[in-house]
C-alpha cells in the first residue's frame, strides 16, 4: 500500500502533460506509451486496475473473422495485422491457437463457403499463421469425438491468437510498465469531474474511495478512457463527443477441462453467433452472450446460464450434459461499442462494429477513447501519442518502443541465472510447466529480482497458497510494486486464481492467511473477511468418482482440485 499512498501525495496538488481516467487495456497502454516516450502522465481508475471490462475477455486475440460477414474488411485487416504484431512483440503471452469450427444444419451459410472465407481471412492476414484446413465429419469425430457431428454438415480449422495468460494480468503489465516510465498510477481513486481552467488546464477533482479524502490534479490533456463508463464521465465534465457506447453484456462459465486437446472448439449459437469452448489449462471457458444492456454493472441472469449450458450442451456429445454444478467460476461483464452519438437504437445490435473511435477536441486538450478490444491496444497507445503531441506536449523520446517483451539479451541472461542457480529444481510437483518459463512469461525483467530473493531465501520459492503455484516472493512482490488493495485484486486480476479455482477450495487453501499478512499487514483479517463477505462459499458436490470406500472424500476433493488449479494456472 506504500506505493499507492505515495501516487496519492503526488496526484494531491500535481500537475501533468496528460491525466488518464480508467485503467482498462486502452487507459493503460496510453499510460505505458505517453510515459514512456517522456510525456509527464497519471493514470487513475476509480477501481482496480482492469476491474471492469479488460477482467472479463474471452482471453482471445483475434482479428476478427466473423466482422467479414458484414464485409468490414478494413477492420478486419487492421485487426490480424495487429494479432501479428501482438504474437511477435509477446511471443511468451500472446501465441497461436488452432480454431475448429462446426457448421450444423440449416446455417446460413454452407461450410464449403466458410472455408473459403477462412483462406481470405488467412491472406488478410499475411499468411502469419498456420493454413486452414477443411475436415470430414469423420476426421473430427477422430481428433474430437467430445463434439456431437450428427447436426453437423461440414467443419473447418483456422488460426488466431489467445493470451497465455490472465487478461487483467496482461494489462496490468501495461500499468507496471508506465509506472516504471515515472507515470503517476492509482486504484481507487475516483474523478467526480474536470473543469477547463483559463489558462488551458484541465482541474480534476479526485477522491481517494478507500479513505475518503478529496483533492485536485491540473493536467494539459484529459484523457477518456473509462470504457463503459466513459459516456457517464463526459457528462460529469460537461465534455461533448461525436461518439457514444451501446452496451454488450457477454458471460462466460469456467467449468473441469472438456478436452485434452489445446484448440477452440467453434460453435453458432441459437442467435446464430461465435459460441466458443475455450481451453484454459484443467479448466474450459465457454459461451459468450451478447446481450443488450443499458447497465454497465450489469450481473449475470440465470437465463445467461441456462443459454450457455443450454448451446454447449446441443453441441457436445458429453457423457453427463454440464449442469450448474459443474460451475467453477463466471464472468459476466459489458462490451463498450462505439457508435455515432446521432445513430439511432434500430441498428441490427450483433453486426455492429467492435472497432476503436478516438474523439478529440485539440484546442481544449480532451480526449475519449470509445471501444476497442484487447487485439489493437497497440494501436490506441500510438494514435492517442500523436494526438497529445498535436495537442502541444512534447514527445522526449519520439522513437522509444515502449511495449513488447525485454531484448533477447535480457532474457538470455534471465534464464542463463535460472539454470546456475537450478530455480527449475523449486518447480512444485503439480505444475505442468517450468517454474522459469512461467515467472519470465508472468513478470519478464522483474523477473530476474525474484531470483536474487529465491537466491537469498530459498524459502521464498515455496509455494504459499496450497492450490495454486503462486509463490511467497510472487506475493512479496505484489505487496510492494503492484498496489494489491483488496484480497479481489490479488485474487482475480493480479493471479487468475479465483477464476479456475472453487471459492471453497481458496478458502481452505493452506498459507492465504500468510499472503493476507504479506499484502495487507495488520489489515489481513480485514481484507480476509471482506473478500469472502462479496464471496461467499458455496457447498461444493463431490464428483461420484472420488468417493472411493475408506477414503476422506473433502481431502481427496482439494488434492484433485488444487492439482487441477496447478494446470489451469499454467496455461
Amino acid at each position: 500500500m506504500q506505493l499507492r499512498q505515495s501516487n496519492i501525495e503526488k496526484l494531491d496538488g500535481g500537475v501533468y502533460d496528460a491525466l488518464i481516467v480508467g485503467s482498462g487495456i486502452n487507459g493503460a497502454v496510453c499510460a505505458a506509451a505517453l510515459s514512456g516516450k517522456g510525456v509527464k502522465t497519471a493514470l487513475i481508475d476509480g477501481g482496480d486496475f482492469a476491474g471492469m471490462t479488460s477482467m472479463w475477455t474471452s482471453n482471445l486475440i483475434w482479428g476478427g473473422i466473423k466482422y467479414m460477414e458484414s464485409n468490414d474488411f478494413k477492420l478486419v485487416r487492421e485487426l490480424c495485422v495487429s494479432r501479428n504484431h501482438l504474437i511477435k512483440s509477446y511471443p511468451s503471452t500472446v501465441q497461436e491457437i488452432r480454431f475448429l469450427t462446426t457448421i450444423t444444419k440449416g446455417f446460413r451459410h454452407h461450410p464449403l463457403f466458410l472455408w473459403a472465407g477462412t483462406w481470405l481471412y488467412w491472406f488478410m492476414g499475411n499468411c502469419f499463421t498456420k493454413t486452414p484446413r477443411l475436415l470430414s465429419l469423420g476426421k473430427v469425430n477422430k481428433e474430437e469425438p467430445i463434439i456431437n457431428t450428427k447436426p453437423a454438415i461440414g467443419s473447418f480449422e483456422y488460426s488466431d491468437a489467445y493470451l497465455h495468460d490472465n487478461d487483467a494480468r496482461f494489462v496490468f503489465n501495461f500499468v507496471r510498465l508506465a509506472l516504471n516510465s515515472g507515470c503517476t498510477a492509482a486504484n481507487y481513486v475516483v474523478s467526480t469531474g474536470a473543469k477547463r481552467d483559463d489558462d488551458g488546464y484541465w482541474t480534476v477533482q479526485l477522491r481517494d474511495s478507500v479513505s475518503g479524502r478529496e483533492f485536485t490534479a491540473r493536467t494539459r490533456v484529459l484523457i477518456n478512457a473509462g470504457g463503459p463508463l466513459a459516456d457517464r464521465y463526459n457528462e460529469l465534465s460537461h465534455k461533448k463527443t461525436e461518439h457514444r457506447h451501446v452496451l454488450s453484456k457477454g458471460i462466460h462459465l469456467i467449468v473441469d477441462r472438456l478436452t485434452p486437446h489445446k484448440r477452440v472448439l467453434a460453435f453458432f449459437d441459437d442467435d446464430g453467433r461465435l459460441f466458443f469452448s475455450i481451453p484454459m489449462g484443467n479448466r474450459t471457458c465457454i459461451g459468450t452472450t451478447d446481450t443488450r444492456t443499458e447497465d454497465p454493472f450489469e450481473p449475470i441472469t440465470d437465463e445467461d446460464v441456462d443459454f450457455v449450458l443450454r448451446n454447449i450442451n446441443e453441441r457436445l456429445a458429453l457423457d453427463k450434459p454440464l449442469d450448474r454444478s459443474d460451475i467453477i467460476s463466471t464472468r459476466c461483464g459489458v462490451r463498450p461499442l462505439a457508435v455515432e452519438k446521432d445513430s439511432g437504437t434500430d441498428r441490427d445490435f450483433l453486426q455492429m462494429s467492435r472497432k476503436h473511435e478516438i474523439d478529440s477536441d485539440i484546442e481544449q486538450g480532451h480526449i475519449s477513447i470509445f471501444g476497442g478490444k484487447i487485439t489493437d491496444c497497440v494501436n490506441v497507445g500510438n494514435e492517442v501519442t500523436a494526438l497529445v503531441k498535436e495537442m502541444g506536449v512534447g514527445i522526449r523520446y519520439p522513437e522509444y518502443r515502449w511495449y513488447g517483451e525485454p531484448t533477447d539479451s535480457v532474457r538470455d541472461e534471465f534464464f542463463h541465472q535460472a539454470r546456475l542457480m537450478n530455480l527449475d529444481g523449486y518447480t512444485a510437483e503439480a505444475s505442468s510447466e517450468a517454474l522459469s518459463t512461467r515467472l519470465w512469461r508472468r513478470y519478464a525483467a522483474q523477473a530476474i529480482g525474484l531470483l536474487e530473493n529465491i537466491r537469498e531465501d530459498p524459502k521464498q520459492a515455496e509455494v504459499l497458497i496450497e492450490g495454486t503455484e503462486y509463490l511467497r516472493c510472487e506475493i512479496r512482490q505484489a505487496a510492494r510494486r503492484e498496489m494489491v488493495t483488496k484480497l479481489e485484486d490479488f485474487l482475480r486480476r493480479r493471479s487468475k486464481i479465483s477464476l479456475v479455482c472453487r471459492q471453497q477450495v481458496i478458502r481452505e487453501s493452506d498459507g492465504l492467511m500468510e499472503a493476507c499478512r504479506i499484502l495487507f499487514g495488520d489489515d489481513a483479517q480485514a481484507r480476509f473477511d471482506e473478500y469472502f463477505r462479496d464471496h461467499p462459499v458455496e457447498p461444493v458436490t463431490i464428483p461420484t468418482d472420488q468417493r472411493k470406500a475408506g477414503e476422506d472424500k473433502t481431502t481427496k476433493y482439494f488434492k484433485s482440485e488444487n492439482e487441477a488449479v496447478f494446470e489451469s494456472l499454467n496455461w
